[in-house]
């Protein structure tokens, strides 16, 4: 199967927090010479528990990857720039949307979006159980700022 060539260039979200960057590398490649998707999964993981550590203050454990979808393949030497945004804040668990970016390194200054994904992290007690979030100025804003958000303009 050819390649699929790349789409063009696309804006950075403005409305998402930079969380995370990365390069990957030659031992991450897959046999067709992209990188792994388990190795991107991995890394969007990391970089969607972000948001949630900051917000519960608490351990939190990945407890559904809702959507996963692969839109561009990844190469080695891309530098990957992965943004989320808190989409919902509930008693045990936040969801957090994920968008990668890949800046190809034959065409620096120019990002294409490879991958997007929603996950949803609960908060767990010293035995591994869901507890509440802790009712913190952090859970309050954000819980804030969602219901914010949904109220017509």
């Amino acid at each position: 199967m050819p390649p699929r060539p790349d789409l063009p260039p696309q804006p950075l979200p403005e409305d998402k927090e930079l969380v995370l960057k990365v390069v990957p590398m030659p031992a991450d490649v897959n046999a067709n010479g992209d990188i792994f998707g388990g190795w991107v999964m991995a890394q969007v993981d990391l970089a969607g528990s972000v948001l949630p550590q900051r917000i519960s203050h608490t351990r939190m454990v990945t407890v559904a990857v809702n959507e996963f979808i692969f839109k561009q393949p990844v190469r080695v030497g891309d530098i990957l720039s992965f943004y989320a945004s808190v989409e919902h804040v509930g008693r045990t668990s936040i969801a957090v949307d994920v968008e990668v970016y890949a800046e190809r390194f034959s065409d620096q200054g120019k990002y294409v979006k490879v991958t997007e994904a929603r996950l949803t992290y609960v908060a767990i007690d010293a035995t591994g159980r869901p507890q509440a979030l802790p009712d913190t100025p952090q859970t309050q804003a954000w819980r804030e700022k969602l219901l914010a958000r949904q109220r017509p303009a």
